[in-house]
Order: structure tokens, then sequence, then C-alpha cells
């Protein structure tokens, strides 16, 4: 199945394509790749690549409420993807993984299927054809996806079903053979009788990312014990990564009370191996370096927000350095600042400070850019030295931060 083309266009995007039970009710999707909104099909060139970006676009971008609702995601999963649980996406309790059918019954594959099955997530045979090398997955398959385009053979179906597994017709082009397949037994269906992959715009966006920061995450990722303080440092100066979390972490799937508005609550609330499988996808998905001319401008006046919290009542240092880097993540996203804002569930305190200049955090981001751009004529002596001091002792942290990277 056609997950990929290879191209390293940071524009990539995902498509749908809807799947019918019996009664031709919309109950399941396949998750597919495109290189652009434009692109009808794709061809295999880097599975492992495409699999990730769709994986970064649908899960940690996106978030699968709003893509899907409730309804089950059929998602493929290449074969070194199904070595590496940890990378599977989230949502093991809607989520489908989908073997292709060149994947062969090996030792190493059922026992990947073991835990995948043991982790809650349903397996589907897909393009599947039964054979010596193929049969030993059936034990460990939920859903047979049968090509009824291809040659099948009926006792072949029979032994599915008497082995209780559900079956899907894909490639059903009419009405009359979706009617056939549904008396031989059939439960689901795919195929352009019922609805054509439909490639979804909002999934596209230009992606910026800090490669060299995220290969010092994953090797902070690997020690005993993970210096928390050294990951949030690396996490901030990569803006995408830092936006897949926040969003990822303020998602319906944990249903917290309160919004997560710092990487320090992100890293405590996922853990460290979800950390790893994010940071892993998205280093897969080859998403582009980042802007290294405006990411040391913007961890300077995160710090200086945070310094400049700091023993004041009612500010949070973290929380305001998260408003000062946030404050730039628009520039380095290419997105708006209120489009940005709004994919990010926030507290009212940091979206008021960032979008309308709310509350102190607002005044705090009007004088840093005020200091920025050298209008702080009507500023007293004491404040201008003030800021000179914080901002050269920031300048410094930034530019340690951004050196161990380097």
């Amino acid at each position: 199945k056609a997950l990929g083309d290879g191209v390293t266009d940071n524009n990539y995007c995902i498509a749908l394509q809807p799947i019918c039970d019996g009664q031709m009710f919309h109950v399941a999707d396949e998750l597919l790749y495109r290189s652009s909104v434009t692109a009808q099909f794709a061809q295999v060139d880097d599975a492992v690549q495409a699999t990730a970006r769709v994986c970064n676009a649908a899960f940690y971008e996106h978030g699968l409420e709003q893509l899907v609702g409730s309804r089950k995601l059929f998602f493929n999963a290449p074969r070194d993807w199904l070595l590496k649980p940890d990378l599977l996406p989230p949502h093991p309790d809607q989520v489908v993984v989908e073997v292709l059918e060149s994947v062969r019954g090996e030792p190493e594959i059922l026992n990947a299927l073991t835990e995948i099955r043991q982790r809650g997530f349903q397996v589907a045979l897909d393009d599947f054809v039964l054979n010596a090398e193929t049969e030993p997955l059936l034990a460990l398959a939920n859903i047979i996806k049968v090509d009824i385009s291809q040659p099948f053979r009926i006792e072949d179906i029979e032994r599915y079903q008497r082995s209780g597994l559900t079956l899907l017709a894909e490639r059903v082009e009419d009405l009359e053979t979706f009617r056939h397949f549904r008396e031989l037994g059939f439960e689901y269906f795919q195929g352009y009788f019922y609805a054509r992959a439909e490639v979804r715009a909002a999934t596209s966006r230009q992606r910026q990312n800090n490669q060299s920061a995220q290969l010092r995450i994953l090797a902070e990722l690997q020690q005993d014990e993970p210096d928390y303080r050294q990951l949030e440092s690396l996490i901030v100066q990569d803006p995408h990564l830092t936006f897949l979390l926040l969003k990822y972490t303020n998602s319906a799937l944990f249903r917290r009370l309160t919004e997560v508005t710092t990487i320090s609550q992100a890293l405590s609330l996922l853990g460290i191996n979800r950390i790893r499988s994010i940071v892993t996808t998205v280093m897969l998905a080859h998403n582009g370096p980042c802007n290294r001319l405006l990411l040391p401008q913007i961890l300077t006046r995160a710090c200086m927000c945070e310094k400049l919290a700091e023993g004041v009542r009612g500010l949070d240092p973290r929380t305001a350095f998260m408003a000062g880097l946030m404050s730039g993540m628009d520039l380095l996203m290419n997105m708006s600042l209120p489009e940005l804002v709004n994919e990010l569930p926030l507290s009212p305190l940091l979206k008021g400070a960032l979008i309308a200049r709310e509350g102190r955090l607002g005044k705090m981001l009007d004088l840093l850019f005020a200091f920025e751009q050298a209008r702080l004529s009507e500023a007293s002596p004491k404040v201008v030295e003030r800021l000179n001091q914080i901002w050269m002792v920031s300048q410094v942290e930034a530019n340690k931060m951004l050196s161990e990277v380097a």
C-alpha cells in the first residue's frame, strides 16, 4: 500500500479513506500519507519516514479526536515500525495497527505483534494472502483485509470466519459487489463505492525543527535517570517539538482539569517513554532545520521573562519563560500568533498576554519588545540598566543552551 513518496518537502499532510459497515455507516478510516495537499497518490520510497510523518501530523500535531472523533483509525505500520512498539501512536483503544502484505510470520514479528496486542491495539492484516509464510500471523490478528480485486480462495475466507476473525473487503467499486461480499460474511468495506480518500489540507503546514537538539534529547532520554532540567532546556530550543508536546498534553486524551502550560509539566505528565516516542517520530519525519537566526533572540527573550518574574508575587517564572518563547514561535513555525494560540489550549493568562498583551505578563512582553527595538527613550535609566543586565545574563544562558547542541 502506498505510504509515502520520499519527498522531503515539509508541507506533507495526511489523507483519510472512510471504511463503512454492512449498513453503510461510517465506522472507521484508513490513515494515508500525502507529500502535499495536491498529491492524489503516493509511491513507497521510504516507508519509515512516511509512517513517522503521518504519526506526526495525525496524532501529535492535529489530534485524533479532532481528526476522526470516536471512529477507529487504521494505521499502516511497516516492518521496522512493528519491531519498535514504543514508536506506535497513542490511543490503543482506537487505533488499528495494519500489518503490511510484505510482512511474514517470523519469530521476531510474532513477538512484536504479541506485545502490540498486549498494549491494547487491534491488529489487521492488510491485503492478506494465506500461505505458509503468513499463516503464523493469523493467531495474532483481529481483522483480515482482503483485496477483492485479486484472486482469493473461498476456503480461506471460511477459515478466517471459523477463527472468529473480522473480514474487511478492500477495493469495493460498486453496490452490487458490496452486497455480494456482505452476503459472504464480510463486516467492513472500503472502496470507491463508498468514498475516495480525502486529503486533509488542515494537516499541511511548514515545519521547522532543530534536529541537533533532538539528538541531545534522545541521548538524555537513554540515561538511567534522565535530567528533566536538561531535557526542558533542550526541548524549548525546538519550537515544533515544544508546540507538539503542549498540544498533545492538553488534548482530550488526558482529560485534565487544568491546562499544561510549561514543558516541565508536560514532561511529568507524559513520562520518559512517550517523550522518547514523540521525539523519535518527529526526527524520523525529517522536518527540516530550525531558523538559527531567530532562535537565539527568542530564547534570550524567554530567559529575560523568566528572570523578570523571579520574586514577583503571582508570576511563575516557568510560565513567564513559556510566554517569552511562545511570543516568537509564530515566526519559527510560519503560523500567525492567533492561529498558533488557538491550537494550544493555553491558560487564559498566557493567551491574554500573547494576543492582547494583558496582565503583568503582557506588559512584560511589551517591555521586552520595546527593549529589543530600542524604544525605551521614556523609561528611567534604572529600568534600562536593569534590562541591560538581565539581557546580558540571558544571552549568555541562551547561547550556552544553543552551544550544547551545536
